[in-house]
């Protein structure tokens, strides 16, 4: 009887650990080179895509059924955007991990505000994203998830400061 519930509990367990190990490569191949991984985000044009005066005026100057057609398509654009940034977030987070454990006060302490603004805009992302799919099914509400811009670029200017602290980032800062 003990043998089976072992064998059960393994078996239950097995996909766990099959992630978990997968994810512990992954997190390798991105640490050796965390520049090739990172997507891009056109941070102004997100802000276009989200902004209610932009939203107003093409309401105002298109038919309704016209309107709605091209919400959906920014708003589809704005999705990407935020998946792409919350993508980012999660290597800048791995790379502030490593870099926490610095011997230099100053780097380690550069590497704990990254990895507090990265989960942060993790975290923006989980809750603009909901938000932004509703606007498309109901183009006339207002969404307007700016915070995660404004978190991103943060983010951004952490990468800077911590590459300029002589931490390697690996030319993370270019590629954001």
């Amino acid at each position: 009887m003990t043998l089976t519930i072992i064998i059960v509990a393994l078996a239950l367990a097995a996909p766990f650990l099959l992630v978990a190990l997968r994810g512990q490569a992954a997190r390798s191949k991105v640490l050796d080179n965390p520049a090739a991984h990172i997507r891009s985000v056109d941070v102004d044009a997100f802000r276009n895509l989200v902004d209610p005066d932009e939203e107003e005026f093409l309401r105002s100057h298109l038919s309704p059924t016209d309107f709605r057609r091209i919400q959906r398509e920014r708003l589809r654009a704005a999705i990407e955007y935020v998946f792409c940034a919350a993508h980012n977030a999660a290597i800048l987070l791995r790379l502030a991990d490593d870099g926490r454990r610095s011997p230099d006060d100053a780097t380690a302490e550069a590497a704990q505000k990254l990895a507090d603004n990265a989960l942060r805009l993790r975290l923006y992302a989980l809750q603009a994203i909901p938000k932004l799919y509703l606007g498309m099914i109901l183009p006339g509400s207002r969404i307007s998830p700016v915070r995660i811009a404004e978190s991103y670029e943060q983010m951004t200017r952490q990468v800077v400061m911590l590459g300029c602290l002589q931490y390697p980032t690996r030319g993370v800062s270019a590629a954001l």
